[in-house]
């Protein structure tokens, strides 16, 4: 009788870690689906020039390689220190410097980027 109830508690167990295994699958494979990446810079020679492609998601390092700003001007145009927060978010910055505005770092780096353009020939 003993060894019925400890065969029925084992099963129990494999049926219950199948189940966690298959929701967490689950939720991994939706996720993936989710996902769209984010593109490379772009390559040597060609610079990227329209800021409306810039997202919260990016890092400042990042952005800097991709429209060939100085990450230290960025970053003192955001008014953050650069130790510490080369592979934060805009979202990350945002949120811990300016808690109670958001969008406040992505629209200073926009500005700075455009700033740093030249002009668009006619």
């Amino acid at each position: 009788m003993a060894v019925n109830k400890q065969r029925l508690l084992v099963l129990g167990l494999i049926i219950l870690g199948i189940v966690i295994v298959g929701l967490f699958g689950l939720r991994t494979m939706r996720a993936f689906r989710q996902f769209h990446g984010h593109g490379r810079p772009p390559p040597p020679g060609r610079v990227e020039t329209d800021v409306e492609k810039i997202q919260d998601w990016m890092t400042i390092p990042f952005i800097s390689r991709t429209y060939l700003v100085p990450d230290r001007m960025l970053f003192k145009a955001v008014g953050v220190p650069e130790n510490g927060n080369r592979q934060k978010s805009l979202k990350e910055l945002n949120d811990e410097y300016y808690p109670q505005a958001d969008g406040v770092v992505l629209e200073k780096i926009k500005a700075t980027i455009l700033t740093r353009q030249p002009p668009a020939p006619p």
